[in-house]
């Protein structure tokens, strides 16, 4: 078989950067010409945050100055501005700017909107940007919001954006009993799917209470794969300030169900963690009360731990979920099972890691666990895809 020539690899793979530098991501939200048409002689209800931006406009003011009716506005968990606390509660209110009255996504039954709010429009579009993982709360939020739109019968059009760690699959998938506010579905912790991707699977897999269906368009982004390695131009909430934090966000977020501090209340959440009575490192940091972080873990106490916040993306990515930082401060604060509070396991979603870390056992032989999880999410998955893996 003719080997191709060293020279033309490297210009086949010159010109697949060139092309990717000259095709940079297109969200939906910026293809107006495919979604406005679909708009007209309704009353639009928009679901998003501080990070539905087109360029430098908010979603909200490309709608409306597309003379597009919108009649409400719901935002998530840290509000429509983006500048809430993890689980603080949001009111509803008036966005000061467009006057739009902004919505409880919590004022009816079943954590919903109420059957009021849902009269107040006729189609919903979604414009926000996730993470991709289980625990952040914008998709739970998405879904709450499919299955009172199914139940209204009223139509949901996901304007889609890219996962920043959509590039890999990680984790166990959710067992079922431990669903709760921050685990909604059975997905692993790092699922890999763009939002529009996981409400398509969401139907696909009749994930709604009573097997509902939502009537659902999705306006895939443009020049994305699954391989893109997209960086957030807005922080998707106060705690996950910069990319380090959204890819360490998949190791790190487990220190919520311990003593630990992972940084709230400090200039460098999820990228450092440290207790006062961790031994033998010299990096040292003090949370204190923020508006972001109002009474963080171990506030105003001297900590003594690790700095992760000069990590390189490589490494990082190499090493997908990793639980060494979590072993290492249990096994240095020797508070057997103390260390470990209820919440864990609604964070990582099974029963056997607790077990295991308390058995000695390590981060490698844990993952080994929950490798037949992530090949079965990738085959079940595969259908509802929109972008090249």
């Amino acid at each position: 078989m003719k080997k191709t020539p060293f020279i033309s690899l490297f210009l086949i793979s010159l010109v697949v950067v060139l092309q990717a530098q000259e095709s940079p991501v297109v969200v939906g939200a910026a293809r107006t010409d495919a979604y406005l048409p679909l708009l007209h002689g309704k009353r639009v209800a928009l679901f998003s945050n501080h990070t539905g931006m087109v360029g430098d406009k908010h979603t909200l003011d490309v709608l409306i100055e597309n003379k597009v009716n919108v009649t409400a506005v719901f935002s998530p968990e840290h509000g429509f501005r983006g500048d809430a606390g993890a689980g603080d509660h949001v009111a509803s209110s008036v966005d000061e700017k467009t006057g739009v009255p902004i919505l409880s996504l919590y004022d009816g039954d079943a954590g919903k909107p109420s059957k009021e709010s849902m009269r107040k429009f006729d189609v919903l579009i979604v414009d926000i940007q996730d993470v991709g993982l289980r625990y952040y709360t914008y998709y739970i939020s998405m879904v709450r919001l499919m299955d009172a739109c199914a139940e209204s019968r009223k139509p949901m059009i996901v304007l889609d954006r890219p996962n920043p760690n959509g590039h890999y699959v990680d984790g166990p998938i959710l067992d079922m009993k431990h669903k709760s506010g921050v685990g909604w579905l059975p997905i692993p912790v790092v699922h890999g799917m763009t939002l529009g991707e996981l409400a398509q699977m969401v139907n696909g897999e009749k994930w709604l209470p009573k097997k509902r269906v939502c009537k659902l368009i999705v306006i895939p982004c443009l020049n994305y794969t699954h391989q893109t390695l997209y960086r957030l131009p807005v922080p998707p909430s106060p705690n996950l300030p910069n990319m380090t934090a959204v890819y360490l966000y998949p190791s790190i977020c487990y220190f919520e169900a311990t003593p630990v501090s992972l940084g709230r209340g400090t200039d460098l959440p999820f990228q450092i963690y440290g207790h006062p009575n961790m031994l033998g490192y010299d990096f040292t940091f003090t949370p204190r009360s923020m508006k972001s972080a109002v009474n963080p873990p171990q506030k105003d106490r001297l900590c003594y731990g690790v700095n992760l916040s000069g990590l390189v993306d490589e490494e990082i990515w190499k090493k997908g979920i990793d639980l060494t930082y979590l072993i290492e401060a249990y096994r240095n604060l020797n508070m057997d099972q103390y260390f470990f509070r209820p919440f864990f396991e609604k964070l990582i979603g099974v029963d056997y890691v607790r077990k295991m870390i308390l058995e000695g056992k390590g981060a490698d032989e844990i993952k080994a666990m929950w490798k037949g999880d992530v090949e079965k999410f990738k085959q079940q998955r595969k259908k509802y895809l929109l972008y090249s893996e």
